[in-house]
């Protein structure tokens, strides 16, 4: 039996991982938040063990580690609002970076497998928003706002300390959120449109929708599989931000009609963002058997439940 560790379990994605790990009897999972769990009910589906821990605390993640002696730990943690990390440099490194290098360490000195969640905001954009070509594994990072500096760093001290590990970036998460958590592009789409409000979205931005369901089993493909390296573990479609919404519109039988598409430049964004990240999951696929679900088909399903 391996023992898990999930760190950021409270968040969007490490609660899908928490929830999907833990009704497999061959793994024996501990959550791990900032906060008490967010779901500490008796009827939750699986088994787990959950440690509120702040990771930026030193003496605390050594004593996690103590405690948990995992053998995988998934790192779904992160400073993540890039407007906030454009105007608190400090806060961002220290969780993006500096407790991403002692998890790092830790995971080699117990020999534990480390998959840290990156970001397809380490790249800039530029090189492929006039192409069209999907950014792979081998694309030199070149982020254009602090937050994807921090996670490009975070990276690094990864590949550089790790003997055992994957960097699995992610990219616009969506799905089903829990009270308490973010939301994502498709619940707000959704939630404006059937208010009957107009929702304001950005036109010539190109993102990878990935839903949080596929980047659960993405993950759970890396726990098994040994190989060390990068993953883009997101979505197969690239379509701007304006598309995803007119696809939810669409699926959900919602008023088209209340998006309002605008340029980047229109929508005076504080923080610069890439225009074009979209990334290759061949690597995925052909190593690890990755297969995500379209846009479309996940919303269908989600309207028939």
């Amino acid at each position: 039996m391996k023992n898990i560790l999930i760190i950021g379990a409270n968040g969007f994605t490490g609660r899908q991982l928490l929830n999907d790990l833990s009704i497999h009897k061959q793994y024996n999972v501990t959550g791990c938040s900032l906060h008490p769990d967010i779901f500490p009910t008796p009827d939750k589906a699986g088994n787990y063990h959950f440690i509120e821990t702040d990771i930026r605390d030193v003496a605390a993640v050594k004593d996690l580690f103590k405690e948990v002696h995992p053998d995988v730990v998934v790192n779904c943690s992160a400073l993540s609002v890039p407007d906030y990390c454009e105007t608190h440099h400090e806060e961002a490194c220290l969780t993006n970076v500096t407790a991403v290098e002692q998890l790092a360490h830790l995971c080699e000195e117990y020999k534990s497998r480390f998959i840290h969640l990156s970001t397809d905001f380490v790249f800039d954009g530029r090189m492929n928003e006039h192409t069209g070509q999907l950014y792979t594994e081998e694309d030199v990072p070149a982020p254009v706002n602090y937050y994807g500096f921090t996670k490009w760093k975070g990276e690094e001290k990864v590949a550089r300390i790790c003997s055992n590990y994957a960097i699995a970036r992610v990219e616009i998460v969506y799905g089903k959120a829990l009270p308490g958590q973010h939301g994502n592009i498709v619940l707000l789409v959704m939630n404006r449109l059937k208010a009957g409000q107009e929702i304001r979205v950005v036109s010539n931005q190109w993102r990878t929708p990935t839903y949080v369901g596929d980047v659960s089993n993405g993950i759970q493909l890396l726990i098994e599989n040994t190989t060390n390296g990068i993953f883009h573990i997101c979505g197969d479609e690239c379509m701007t931000i304006a598309e995803i919404a007119y696809q939810v519109a669409d699926c959900m039988n919602l008023d088209r009609s209340l998006i309002r598409p605008a340029t980047t430049e229109e929508m005076k964004e504080a923080t610069p963002r890439p225009r074009f990240s979209g990334m290759s999951i061949e690597k995925a696929k052909t190593i690890l058997g990755y297969e995500p679900r379209k846009l479309k088909k996940v919303l269908f399903d989600w309207k028939l439940l």
